[in-house]
């Protein structure tokens, strides 16, 4: 079939409820996800009633049956994926951004994080890659954050260098890692792989003292969505600027 299709995780809310209200906007047809079956049914539904074409997937990036039958879902109903956008994430140290949590942060936040932000979408990625080799333009973004940035976090005069919770930093910088990976592996074929910072946003993660809005928070996730075939791959993007890694 000719018209595109997206799959959006974590995408009842903020970021991801927004970036499915613009790519469905662009005409592509969207696959809403979320761990809870009521939020993203509910969700789908504001979306349909904007008149996009939207529908709901419950996915537990964590669950592998629930990783398998989105994958015989998609195969069955379309058979091919041409947008996967990697968008749930979590920063759970109560700490908050504006410390260093190196010293402190537990072994179980450590591994949580790393399990949503990195493991489960690596397992997610891989087990949609030959779905995505079928679109005749695959795109692959991975939100990651300005958080996992090494080289603003080493230099004193970067505007993050004071804020350090360390499990989710450094989730963000191994995401940023596959994403390089992703892409050089990827390099021969038709699908582009980035990763997206979407700004410091009002959201539930980016409080109400974020400058920016959310359907700004959204405007990178769509645009590098849908790159055309001269488009970058393996960058780390804001707003269509690059980042240092």
């Amino acid at each position: 079939m000719s018209k595109k299709i997206a799959m959006i995780t974590g995408a009842n809310k903020g970021i991801g409820f927004e970036t499915a209200r613009q790519l469905g906007n662009e005409g592509i047809t969207i696959i809403v996800t979320a761990r809870n079956k009521e939020k993203g049914n509910y969700a789908a539904e504001q979306l349909k009633n904007e008149g996009l074409d939207v529908e709901f997937l419950q996915l537990d990036v964590s669950s592998d049956a629930d990783i398998k039958n989105a994958v015989d879902f998609i195969t069955a109903k379309y058979g091919k994926l041409d947008i996967l956008i990697n968008n749930a994430g979590i920063q759970i140290e109560s700490e908050g951004y504006a410390t260093n949590t190196t010293l402190t942060v537990s072994d179980a936040i450590l591994r949580q994080t790393f399990d949503t932000n990195f493991f489960n979408v690596v397992k997610l990625t891989n087990a949609l890659l030959p779905l995505i080799r079928k679109s005749p333009a695959g795109r692959i973004v991975n939100l990651s954050s300005i958080m996992g940035s090494l080289g603003l976090h080493s230099d004193p005069a970067s505007p993050i260098y004071g804020a350090k919770p360390f499990a989710y930093d450094t989730s963000k910088t191994a995401l940023n890692s596959y994403t390089i990976h992703l892409a050089a592996a990827l390099a021969d074929t038709n699908i582009k792989v980035n990763s997206a910072h979407p700004g410091w946003v009002k959201t539930e993660m980016g409080t109400e003292s974020a400058p920016m809005e959310i359907a700004d928070g959204a405007k990178t996730s769509v645009a590098l969505a849908l790159l055309g075939v001269d488009g970058p791959s393996g960058k780390y993007i804001h707003l269509g600027q690059e980042l240092p890694w």
